[in-house]
């Protein structure tokens, strides 16, 4: 029994002095694991921050192209004005609410440019207080350049940037707030261009052409002979009636 308690001491004793010989080193991996804590707890705390204008979003969620949710208020010739719905973790979350200002962003369809009929199928497609899932491209002013995805079912989901070209309410543009020579850039331009070509072979939308007879409407109703003709009569007309 002495023998089991000296040899347990003898081992407190190895212990303790390791720790006083190395005790910069332990202090060093005490601040490394609180600066680590700390980072984590900012990281977490930006993640659940509810966004309420677009200047709020740090530079290194575009950057990074991070894909955020919200619920969809309003349809505008501008954009579509969101809610963002951020990440929820129940001590932080009940800690930010009391705090939170309000606030909606507006968010663009990146790459496309609307034809009128635009605007007007995405009222009639989207319902209010829907989900959306916006995925950061670019910022330019208060606006954000996003791809937006809805769900369509349990496992599908639909690109409205995307839906829009297909059905010929649209144009593709250049992607504001990507670089222009980035392999992104390309791939989603290319992903943008396939669905306009869809619906220019389709004859969808913008691209739908004229019948026979509409184009010979129109070329006579733009012919100059046929002007002139017609200011004629209507000169004549009124020379008789005097």
């Amino acid at each position: 029994m002495a023998e089991r308690r000296g040899a347990a001491a003898e081992g407190l004793a190895r212990i303790s002095d390791w720790a006083d010989a190395h005790l910069g080193l332990l202090r060093s991996l005490s601040a490394g694991m609180a600066v680590a804590g700390a980072l984590v707890l900012a990281r977490s705390v930006r993640m659940t921050t509810k966004f309420t204008s677009a200047l709020d979003i740090p530079v290194e969620f575009i950057q990074k192209n991070v894909k955020l949710r919200g619920t969809l208020h309003h349809i505008t010739e501008k954009g579509l004005e969101v809610e963002h719905i951020p990440i929820s973790i129940p001590f932080i979350t009940s800690i930010q609410r009391k705090w939170q200002s309000k606030g909606l962003l507006l968010v663009r369809l990146a790459g496309v440019e609307l034809a009128p009929g635009g605007t007007a199928w995405l009222r009639q497609e989207l319902k209010p207080r829907q989900m959306v899932w916006f995925q950061l491209l670019g910022r330019e002013d208060l606006a954000l350049e996003c791809l937006v995805l809805v769900n369509k079912g349990r496992f599908l989901s639909m690109c409205l940037n995307e839906e829009i070209l297909r059905q010929g309410l649209g144009r593709t543009a250049r992607i504001e707030g990507l670089h222009h020579d980035s392999r992104l850039y390309w791939k989603l331009h290319r992903r943008l261009l396939q669905a306009e070509l869809r619906a220019l072979k389709k004859n969808k939308g913008i691209w739908k052409e004229e019948s026979y007879s509409e184009r010979i409407r129109d070329c006579i109703a733009n012919n100059k002979f046929v002007r002139t003709l017609k200011k004629f009569a209507s000169w004549l007309r009124s020379s008789v009636s005097r």
